[in-house]
C-alpha cells in the first residue's frame, strides 16, 4: 500500500524545489558580477514551514495559463515612400543633366581601363553620341586581362553597328 501523504510530500518539496531554483536562477541573472566584486551567496530557506502549509491546502495540478500578449496593431501605420521625382520625365531631364555634366570629367577621372571603358560605354549608350566611339576604344585597348579587352572590344563593335544601322554580326 502506499502512503497517499508522502507521495503528496514528495510532489509539493518537487514544487518547491523548483520554485526556488528558479529564484536564484533568476537572481543569478538579472545581477551582474565585475571581476572586483565578490560572489556572495544567500543561504536558502528552510523548506520545513513552507511544507507544513502546503500539506494542509490543497495540492492543484493544473498548470498556470500565462495569457499570450496581445499582438501589435500596425492598422495606423502608412507606408512610407522615398521622394523621388513623379514624372519619368524629370528623371530623364535629371539623367541628361548628369551626363552633359560627366561627359567632360571623363578623361580626368583615375579609373581603371576597364572602369574607365564601362563609364564611356555607359554614355556612348545612353547619348548615341559617335564621338565618344574613339575614346571608349583606346580605354579598351588598355585592359590589361586579354578576356576582357576581348570583351570590350566586341562591345565597341557592337555599338558601332548599332549607330551605323548594320545588324550585330
Amino acid at each position: 500500500m502506499v502512503d497517499i501523504q508522502s507521495t503528496n510530500e514528495q510532489s509539493s518539496d518537487d514544487q518547491e524545489l523548483a520554485k526556488v531554483l528558479a529564484g536564484v536562477s533568476a537572481q543569478a541573472d538579472s545581477t551582474p558580477l565585475s571581476a572586483d566584486e565578490p560572489i556572495v551567496t544567500t543561504p536558502l530557506p528552510d523548506p520545513a514551514p513552507a511544507l507544513e502549509e502546503e500539506a494542509a491546502a490543497p495540492v492543484n495540478d493544473e498548470p498556470a495559463v500565462t495569457p499570450a500578449p496581445a499582438a501589435p496593431d500596425f492598422s495606423s501605420y502608412a507606408p512610407t515612400t522615398p521622394s523621388m521625382p513623379s514624372d519619368s520625365s524629370d528623371l530623364e531631364t535629371i539623367k541628361k543633366d548628369a551626363i552633359v555634366a560627366l561627359r567632360p570629367l571623363v578623361d580626368k577621372l583615375t579609373l581603371a581601363p576597364e572602369e574607365k571603358f564601362d563609364t564611356y560605354l555607359l554614355l556612348l549608350r545612353s547619348t548615341d553620341d559617335k564621338a565618344l566611339i574613339a575614346p571608349a576604344n583606346e580605354a579598351a585597348k588598355a585592359i590589361t586581362d586579354e578576356t576582357r579587352r576581348a570583351q570590350a572590344l566586341l562591345d565597341i563593335i557592337k555599338e558601332i553597328d548599332y549607330l551605323s544601322g548594320q545588324p550585330a554580326a
